[in-house]
């Protein structure tokens, strides 16, 4: 079963016996500074930029495979997070001798012939960053096993079946960036309340006020997310629901728009998002322009310069992971089979609020995130949501044999689930009461 470490001054100790204890030479079991998870017996590896382990020193060509570019919001994150990560350990991003970025690469064969030519280029670190990619990296990886050469599949989640030890995960525990951007939204929410501002039309039948999600996809990622959202306006804000619509793609601007205009036409108050265009937060923008008491949470970037509608988004600091994989390769160290980072890494935030975020909501943010770092608050609660009107007291989390059906390890104790123990992304896919999904996204 898995364990939270409930005397935070022993932490450290425990975190360096386990580092000890751990193969950490393999990349498949060690964890970082926090102390906190008990990810020997998970398998998965939480770990920070401190947590280099180096060998011999090596000539790095970093090779880039992207999804998009700068103009989509989610490989924006990357671009930003590898440029930054380059920079800081001295690495000229712009210099093709040292990185080599292929970026609106799709989710099919042009995948493998990218990662190909990255070999062929003398690339020794190659990183894609979709998830929709991690089939042809894992292909490479098992093609180019007797070569020199690591590859990671950001936001993957089947390194570990594979037994491949030059392919590598990562992801970051931005569900907790998420619940808090709802807590955003749930003081806007109560503000609009005591003010008097929503009408029967803001309600369901029940009086409970209605928000709207525009998701991409019904994957654990996209459900843990908005479930996060969720119970972070929940806490603030007891009486929501919430409904979801799919659009089947990760950015497609208009699906985008069309939902969230869609929400706004039957009274949701908010729209977040989990998908990568600027299509919904502008909808809600001009139909706010318009008059209309709605308002935005946004993904991966900072939107306000939209206008006044949008609070925040949700996003990563994809640097966080990339200096310690870049660097750990730099030092001829082998990088982690699987990695996350939350706000204790500073590798997950909100951007900057808006100007019509409520009063004393900086307070608020500031101290759900203390209680985050501490270990006080977890996003999922158990006693703080059911489904079927039940507590939930198990749920696997782990795909033993890689057919992505979770069969093994019950990760909910100590009173909530834990997520990304057993795998760096997320695997919560339970649909808990008061989210309502309105399509398949088929």
């Amino acid at each position: 079963m898995l364990k939270k470490f409930i005397a935070l001054a022993l932490a450290s100790v425990f975190a360096l016996s386990a580092l000890v204890a751990c193969d950490s030479g393999s990349g498949t079991e060690a964890f970082g500074t926090s102390g906190t998870k008990d990810l020997c017996e998970s398998g998965v590896v939480s770990t920070v930029a401190a947590d280099v382990k180096e060998g011999t020193k090596t000539e790095l060509k970093i090779g880039v495979v992207l999804i998009g570019d700068n103009t989509e919001t989610y490989s924006k994150a990357h671009i930003d997070g590898i440029r930054t990560a380059c920079q800081n350990l001295g690495i000229d991003p712009d210099d093709s001798a040292k990185v080599v970025w292929k970026m609106t690469v799709g989710e099919d064969a042009a995948c493998a012939t990218a990662l190909d030519d990255l070999v062929a280029q003398g690339c020794n670190l190659i990183i894609t960053n979709s998830y929709g990619h991690q089939t042809f990296t894992q292909a490479a990886a098992e093609k180019y096993k007797d070569k020199d050469i690591q590859f990671i599949a950001m936001t993957g989640d089947t390194a570990a079946s594979s037994g491949l030890s030059n392919l590598s995960n990562a992801f970051t525990e931005v569900y907790q960036a998420r619940y808090v951007s709802g807590v955003v939204a749930g003081m806007k929410l109560k503000e609009l309340v005591d003010g008097g501002k929503l009408t029967d039309k803001n309600k369901d039948e029940n009086g409970n006020i209605k928000l709207g999600y525009v998701g991409a996809y019904p994957f654990a990622e996209v459900v843990s997310g908005y479930t996060a959202f969720y119970l972070g306006v929940k806490s603030v804000v007891d009486n929501v629901v919430m409904n979801v619509s799919y659009t089947s793609s990760w950015h497609d601007s208009e699906k985008e728009a069309e939902a969230a205009r869609t929400f706004i036409s039957d009274g949701c108050v908010i729209i977040s998002q989990h998908a990568d265009s600027e299509g919904a937060p502008m909808a809600v923008q001009k139909a706010h322009d318009e008059g209309t008491e709605v308002y935005s949470v946004s993904y991966n970037v900072d939107l306000t310069g939209i206008g006044d509608a949008i609070l925040t988004s949700a996003t990563n600091n994809w640097a966080v992971y990339y200096e310690y994989a870049i660097k750990t390769a730099m030092n001829g160290g082998k990088i982690a089979r699987n990695w996350i980072g939350g706000y204790e890494q500073d590798a997950v935030k909100i951007t900057k609020l808006g100007e019509n975020v409520a009063a004393g909501t900086e307070e608020k943010v500031n101290a759900v995130i203390a209680d985050i770092k501490s270990g006080k608050l977890h996003v999922f609660d158990t006693s703080k949501f059911t489904v079927g009107g039940k507590t939930v007291t198990w749920a696997f989390a782990t795909d033993s044999d890689g057919d992505f059906t979770y069969d093994k390890n019950n990760v909910i104790s100590d009173g909530y689930y834990h997520e990304s123990y057993t795998q760096s992304a997320p695997s919560f896919t339970l649909r808990i009461d008061g989210i309502t999904e309105l399509n398949t996204g088929n």
